[in-house]
């Protein structure tokens, strides 16, 4: 069955298609009541105007708030009022306002090869970093600077909430990861310092997520649109997105995508979390096509997560299999872009927070990193697993690149990432879930492992210059051979030359090897992700009832993989 015939027959109706057609509406439209008022955003072709306001009003709408990063609005009217407005030409696309939630180290950060960064001068000071979040606590001596607190900036952008402090606890464990400078574990009663990668760097806390974790496509715009506004206030260089949710089009038409490319675009390198849903073989396709949004998009730095067992070296790291695979849903983009320890991280404990309260068991007592080997004590940091927690990893050591070397642009910082990561995988590995007891294998192809492992003393020191687009090639199957192909963008940096060639980037080992990604039967192989009935068949993946349920948020799978990691 091809993909079109798919979207013709997918159970989850499109609203367009129950409401007589309207092109330009998402497929997950609210269609159940045409007069039922709802949220939507709207995606004018151009920049935001009276005029534009003025035609979403005549239809019976109401504006609730402007969001000009990707020329649109979030505005409230009858669904079937939505339909009609769809049909005007200076409309580029309508969608709900969608849920969005966290997609949730003290071996984390040498196994990246970090403190070599340290040592050299390099820890991320006067560069600034939006945590786009569940906030980030107050009061925590690991994000200060002696008497000054680097949370530099913080603002709420969860409706009737003004609050920034971080209710559920994800944030300030990202934040930690990103730039605790290890001072509440640092001293001569202390075995194990739980330092983040740029630990001298400045935090701007845009909280969308609330107490359960959970925003909305509007909060999280909202907060893109102000990291853009507060660029050049803050030196705002990079953004942390350890959040997404499932795809329900292509990502030139997510509005979520939209507002991560205009940040690129304004010179701010966007690092964005997998998910957790490598796990995910309800429909025969291991794992494969489940990036979450923003990470599908190929402008975005997409990380998926490696499990460091324990050890600071890399050698014995293996990927983590609830680690999201590519290709991406609906386009095809090579994902994740690359990889970083992310299983069993150590980062700091909000002990009012959700995570504290519900998983108490994850809390480090102090008996584990200091001297005081029979004290009870609940200490200052706790643990948690997930790609959210591999992303700051990426972005902490992009913050490190660019206090280095200011001028790079967010492709240069992106393509040097890509190309410095190892390459050195082996062709398959096994995990066991430590609860269910079940085990999962994983192979190092293009959609798993990316370019590769996360190399921040490499990433740090290389100089060589990309010319181009850094976008994440798309790719091609060829059903006459059984082979699949990358497709770049014109002007990318990929395949130009010996120095940014396939190779150079992604590798010539396991990644590619036959039995990998190009194997029958392996990712590629009849009744995987490219086979019929798998992630592109009837009720797939993505489909009603699945993983991503109709009104679902997180799947039980993703949330419970945040909080116990794996083995």
């Amino acid at each position: 069955m091809s993909r079109n015939s798919f979207f013709a027959l997918i159970a989850l109706l499109p609203a367009a298609l129950a409401f007589g057609g309207a092109p330009k509406i998402a497929r997950d439209f609210p269609g159940a009541d045409p007069e039922a008022r709802v949220d939507v955003i709207v995606q004018f072709r151009h920049p935001l105007a009276a005029s534009q306001q003025n035609k979403v009003l005549a239809a019976g709408g109401a504006r609730k708030q402007d969001l000009g990063a990707i020329n649109g609005g979030l505005y409230t009217m009858s669904a079937k009022a939505a339909i009609a407005l769809a049909n005007d030409p200076d409309v580029a696309y309508i969608s709900a306002d969608r849920l969005v939630y966290a997609t949730t180290f003290e071996y984390g950060v040498p196994v990246v090869n970090a403190p070599s960064v340290w040592q050299a001068g390099w820890t991320g000071a006067g560069v600034g970093v939006a945590i786009i979040d569940s906030g980030i606590a107050s009061g925590l001596e690991d994000l200060s600077n002696y008497w000054r607190s680097r949370v530099v900036y913080s603002e709420s952008f969860i409706p009737n909430d003004s609050s920034t402090f971080d209710s559920y606890g994800h944030g300030t464990h990202v934040a930690g990861i990103l730039a605790g400078n290890g001072r509440e574990s640092t001293g001569p009663w202390f075995t194990t310092t739980f330092r983040g990668v740029a630990p001298a760097a400045n935090l701007v806390n845009l909280r969308v997520l609330d107490a359960n974790g959970l925003s909305t496509d509007s909060q999280v715009i909202a907060a893109l649109q102000r990291a853009i506004q507060l660029k050049s206030q803050y030196n705002i260089r990079v953004i942390n997105l350890s959040l997404g949710r499932p795809p329900v089009e292509s990502y030139s038409q997510d509005p979520i995508c939209q507002a991560v490319e205009a940040a690129w675009k304004a010179g701010i390198a966007v690092v964005v979390a997998a998910g957790n849903e490598g796990r995910n073989n309800s429909f025969a396709n291991d794992g494969y096509g489940t990036i979450l949004v923003p990470g599908n998009d190929p402008y975005a730095i997409t990380v998926g997560a490696m499990k460091t067992l324990g050890t600071p070296t890399r050698t014995d790291d293996f990927i983590a299999s609830y680690s999201s695979k590519g290709p991406t849903l609906f386009d095809d983009i090579v994902k994740p872009d690359i990889v970083a320890p992310g299983n069993r991280i150590g980062s700091l404990l909000v002990r009012q927070g959700y995570f504290a309260k519900t998983y108490p068991e994850n809390a480090i007592p102090f008996s584990q990193y200091t001297i005081f080997k029979n004290n009870p004590w609940i200490g200052d940091y706790f643990e948690l697993s997930g790609t959210s927690m591999a992303t700051p990893l990426v972005s902490g050591t992009a913050l490190l690149m660019l206090q280095k070397d200011p001028s790079l642009s967010p492709d240069m910082v992106k393509a040097r990432l890509m190309k410095t990561a190892s390459k050195t995988f082996p062709q398959y590995s096994t995990a066991t879930d430590p609860i269910t007891g079940q085990t999962y294998i994983s192979q190092y192809d293009i959609f798993t492992i990316g370019a590769g492992y996360l190399d921040a003393w490499a990433a740090v020191s290389n100089t060589d210059v990309a010319n181009g687009s850094a976008r994440s090639p798309s790719t091609v199957y060829n059903s006459a051979d059984g082979q699949v192909y990358l497709v770049f963008a014109n002007g990318a940096a990929w395949g130009t030359g010996a120095a940014w060639g396939t190779g150079a980037i992604w590798g010539n080992g396991a990644a590619w090897g036959t039995g990998a990604v190009w194997g029958t039967g392996a990712a590629w192989g009849t009744g995987a992700a490219w086979g019929t009935g798998a992630a592109w068949g009837t009720g797939a993946a993505w489909g009603t009832g699945a993983a991503w349920g109709t009104g679902s948020t997180a799947s039980p799978a993703s949330i419970l993989v945040s909080i116990v990691g794996e083995n």
